[in-house]
């Protein structure tokens, strides 16, 4: 069942842009994380005050393992921030802070892209998940009827990863908006928060990318097989 073909190139190249992305991610944050802000407050305190600039009271700040776990949930109300950035007064973590509390305000304000995510999200994810087996099993049978189904299936992966997009760079936006407009971050701290959140956005982008390849290859295999 396993042998080469030449639409493994998009594969190691997916695997191989996953992996530049993530070291300049990686890189970046910590070059940022180690630079501490003029400002001295910790990054949660920078989010609640954000928060309320924003006439947002009914959101709690929590703190989760990790790194770089950071994370806004629409459904619980909660802006999580990661142990190396909820006490911290770096760049960085500021910067990561005041990014999360963008998808707060955009939930605040019901920003379109954010509304529709949340709707298809559950619908989505089901149908994500169903399509590696529905294309193995399309495989092994050779059924093409199946095989263009686990296609679709996947493509579902696709759009929800493209939909996060906006919600992602809008979120960043936001950040480096209020960062100036509450004169939190100068303009040199700005610079380096942007970098970091342009560096994070980046991943998403490398994801949808891989997956769009993936889907590629899936395109390339099935017109084989229909051939």
């Amino acid at each position: 069942m396993f042998y080469y073909d030449s639409t493994y190139l998009l594969v190691i190249f997916g695997i191989f842009l996953t992996i530049v992305v993530q070291i300049y991610m990686t890189n970046t944050f910590n070059k940022y994380q180690n630079v501490r802000s003029n400002i001295n407050i910790s990054a949660a305190e920078v989010a609640k005050r954000i928060m309320n600039a924003n006439g947002i009271y009914d959101v709690a700040i929590g703190r989760v393992p990790g790194n770089m776990t950071d994370h806004y949930s629409p459904l619980k109300k909660e802006l999580n921030l990661s142990d190396s950035t909820i006490n911290s007064n770096s760049i960085a973590s500021i910067g990561v802070a005041a990014h999360e509390v963008g998808h707060a305000i955009q939930d605040n304000e019901r920003f379109s892209f954010l509304v529709l995510q949340m709707a298809i999200t559950p619908t989505l994810s089901f149908i994500s998940k169903c399509s590696i087996p529905v294309l193995f099993i399309g495989f092994i049978f050779g059924s093409l009827n199946l095989i263009r189904l686990g296609m679709y299936a996947f493509g579902a992966t696709l759009i929800y990863q493209l939909l996060t997009l906006p919600i992602e760079f809008d979120a960043s936006r936001r950040a480096i908006n209020t960062l100036r407009d509450l004169q939190i971050l100068d303009e040199n701290e700005l610079y380096g928060a942007k970098r970091v959140l342009n560096a994070a956005a980046m991943t998403y982008v490398a994801a949808a990318a891989v997956t769009a390849l993936q889907l590629l290859r899936f395109s390339l295999l099935f017109g084989r097989r229909r051939d």
